[in-house]
């Protein structure tokens, strides 16, 4: 990670992350993370939590993943081990009560299960400790590997600043530029860009979805860079046209389920590697 006012990947980091280097394919990676951002922020909406521990939780797992492997690590106990963590951040904590609640209903409901199906999780029976535990070690295993670096800067601020001095502080533009930063959380661009880029990002794409016209090169206002701009806007945009349909990792939660996959489809995981490398 670099050591900026709050910590980016580093170019081999990005080039290759620990899943991609234990033969997950990066498509594959991404679409796991999504889906896992996505459990956070339905956690969060039944917990009532507040979006800036929920978006604070979503940038500290992303970043997580640059320095883990999916491999090593179950997807869903590093989420809600961020939710908790970053709950505490943003001075709103959670009662580690509720958040295994809602953690194992999830769970559930990620296997496919409905209704009464899911059942009623005792507080003294066996499920309620080994989620409880899990919850606490992920906690510990992010504060590790990220060094206890969790500063994590968040972009709503900037962006009302940054539409009212270029004019457009409608509510219908605020709105959906607040929209894409929301969706953002979802890929890993608050761990790979700074703040006036990805929101510089979210102006580009709602300015052209309204049909709004702005000053030439108006991002340079913001000393973003057009690449890196029109970079987040193709990260944000591919969530909504996703390479593996999301049916594939939804149960897909736990490092023995990731593992499973990779025996099930070693053939295609070389033809994909095999792929990258000859990119490159």
């Amino acid at each position: 990670m670099s050591r900026s006012l709050y910590p980016l990947a580093s170019l081999s980091q990005i080039r290759q992350t620990p899943s991609r280097a234990d033969g997950i394919p990066a498509s594959l990676e991404s679409a796991i993370l999504a889906n896992a951002c996505k459990l956070i922020h339905t956690a969060g909406i039944l917990l009532h939590q507040k979006q800036v521990a929920v978006a604070t939780a979503q940038i500290l797992f992303h970043r997580f993943w640059f320095v883990s492997s999916l491999k090593s690590f179950s997807v869903a106990d590093i989420a809600f081990g961020a939710l908790y963590l970053g709950s505490k951040l943003e001075e709103c904590s959670l009662r580690v009560r509720d958040l295994v609640n809602v953690y194992h209903v999830l769970l559930q409901r990620a296997k496919g299960k409905t209704g009464k199906e899911i059942g009623i999780m005792s507080y003294f029976g066996n499920t309620f400790y080994e989620l409880k535990d899990a919850l606490v070690v992920a906690e510990m295993q992010i504060l590790k590997r990220l060094g206890f670096n969790t500063h994590v800067v968040l972009p709503y601020g900037s962006l009302v600043s940054y539409l009212r001095l270029l004019g457009q502080d409608k509510q219908d533009v605020v709105a959906k530029a607040w929209g894409y930063l929301n969706d953002a959380l979802q890929s890993p661009v608050y761990a790979l860009y700074q703040i006036p880029t990805i929101v510089s990002a979210a102006i580009l794409l709602t300015t052209r979805f309204l049909a709004i016209r702005l000053p030439d090169a108006w991002w340079k206002l913001f000393d973003a860079d057009w690449e890196d701009v029109w970079s987040v806007c193709g990260y944000i945009m591919r969530l909504y046209h996703p390479e593996i349909d999301r049916k594939v990792v939804q149960g897909m939660l736990t490092k023995g389920d990731v593992r499973a996959w990779l025996e099930e489809n070693l053939g295609a995981v070389d033809v994909v590697q095999e792929e990258d490398t000859s990119h490159n």
